[in-house]
């Protein structure tokens, strides 16, 4: 079989003069095969060099045709131009061509027409599509690659058809977010409509309706220094001011945020709460939920059961600072003890785990650590809890998930005494897209004073921004 690709730009007489010989050849040869790429005139140029560049071909002018040797695994074989076409068909097929030159360019007239009115369609196909604008920043954080696959799904996004996904990186390279674009696109998931990349913040957050800030400045390490913490929380002060100002001007006033990430969780989302003045502060989350799958990993592993059968764990505070992790509603299911059930039978936490000390002093300091410990192994992020993290709390945001109690970072002056100005880690629950305060719990001296003590200390970050 002989099969052609025949190249040009769409107003060019001669691509047209040998489309119309192709055409003949086809008609008359059942194994002639013929494919036509019709390009825009202010595209060929660049379309053309990278066409040769690839192909190690040299070529210039329209039209390219090349012969695709389908025995050799389609290998290209450069043929030339039209001349070149011409040439070939009467030496192989006794078959040339008399189109007038007015006639060539009546073809070429009625090329650019037909393309130009085809892409006018694509538009407007395109134009009905209502797609959900998400954008994340940070987007070379390894978060964020092991974040995308699930993302991009109506487990997370119901009634959703189409995604816009939007990827920011202020310190990254555009290569490296090309190439990242490159890989999603190449996932082929239906509900992913584009990828757009950018560098800096001139068209940030533009249409959000949700927004993933990734990006943190890196670990709290329990050795630095207060000078080098100092510093750290004024890069990244700066940093959330600005992107707070950005999603006021250009996000739309449902946007859901949520921040994620090891560091100044709390202090981030505040800083956006502080900026964005015309978005609801309801729309703000800084995601606890990594931190609350950890603490049901070390309780699965001391209790000898799967993390996914404990439920209720609620963690307050300062996520990534002064947190307590409070058991006082937490359920079990599955346990394996002289009470059982069926599959839906729960019990509570504190009346099969004994050892009290053990929960107030070792349980605590293990989560506290746990996280650190990983990175401080792989010499990486915990990017798979992390991003397991998001994924918790957008499906419970959107309807998809229905969880009892989520702990989450949120302004919620008032609650608990808590202070204004500061976001804190409380438990909450979430009813057709909107969060509301876990009210009905108790607190006592000992709560109430740790309840104080990661105010005062978000209190005083603040200060020191």
């Amino acid at each position: 079989m002989a099969k052609f690709v025949l190249a040009g730009k769409t107003d060019c007489p001669y691509y047209a003069k040998a489309e119309l010989l192709a055409d003949t050849l086809q008609q008359c040869l059942p194994d002639f095969k013929i494919h036509k790429i019709s390009i825009l005139p202010d595209e060929w140029k660049e379309w053309l060099g990278a066409t040769c560049e690839k192909n190690n071909w040299k070529h210039e002018g329209s039209p390219l045709v090349w012969r695709e040797l389908v025995e050799q695994g389609g290998k290209g074989m450069l043929l030339g131009g039209f001349n070149d076409f011409l040439e070939h068909c009467q030496d192989y097929y006794g078959i040339t061509s008399d189109m007038t030159t007015n006639v060539m360019l009546s073809v070429a007239a009625e090329n650019l027409e037909a393309k130009m009115n085809l892409i006018k369609e694509e538009q407007h196909r395109a134009s009905l599509i209502q797609p959900l604008h998400v954008w994340i920043t940070g987007a070379l954080n390894p978060t964020c690659q092991v974040l995308i696959p699930s993302l991009l799904s109506p487990e997370v996004f119901p009634n959703v058809s189409a995604i816009s996904l939007h990827l920011l990186d202020l310190e990254g390279n555009e290569e490296q977010l090309q190439s990242l674009r490159l890989e999603i696109e190449e996932l082929a998931i239906s509900m992913l409509h584009q990828v757009t990349t950018g560098t800096d913040l001139e068209r940030a957050f533009r249409k959000a309706d949700v927004i993933l800030l990734l990006d943190d400045g890196g670990h709290d390490g329990e050795n630095e220094g207060e000078e080098v913490k100092k510093k750290k929380v004024k890069v990244i002060s700066e940093r959330y001011k600005e992107y707070g100002q950005r999603i006021d001007a250009t996000a739309k006033e449902t946007v859901k945020v949520i921040v994620s990430g090891d560091s100044f969780l709390n202090l981030r989302c505040s800083l956006l709460v502080d900026s964005a003045r015309s978005i609801d502060s309801h729309q703000f989350i800084a995601a606890a939920a990594q931190l609350e799958n950890e603490a049901k990993a070390v309780l699965g592993k001391k209790m000898r059961m799967r993390p996914s059968d404990i439920t209720d764990v609620i963690v307050w505070g300062n996520i990534s600072g002064t947190f307590y992790i409070d058991l006082q509603r937490a359920k079990v299911f599955n346990h394996d003890g002289p009470i059982t059930g069926p599959a839906f039978f729960s019990q509570p936490l504190l009346s099969i785990f004994p050892d009290r000390k053990w929960l107030e002093t070792d349980f605590q300091h293990l989560v506290r650590t746990r996280r650190l410990a990983v990175t401080s192994k792989t010499g990486q992020v915990a990017a798979t809890s992390a991003a397991n993290g998001i994924l918790t709390v957008l499906k419970a945001w959107n309807g998809a998930t229905d969880p009892d109690v989520l702990s989450s970072g949120v302004a919620c002056p008032g609650h608990y005494s808590l202070p204004d100005g500061i976001v804190f880690s409380v438990p909450l629950t979430f009813t057709d897209g909107k969060w509301s305060v876990v009210s009905e719990l108790t607190v006592e001296n000992e709560l109430k004073y740790r309840l104080e003590l990661s105010a005062s200390e978000l209190q005083q970050v603040k200060l020191n921004q």
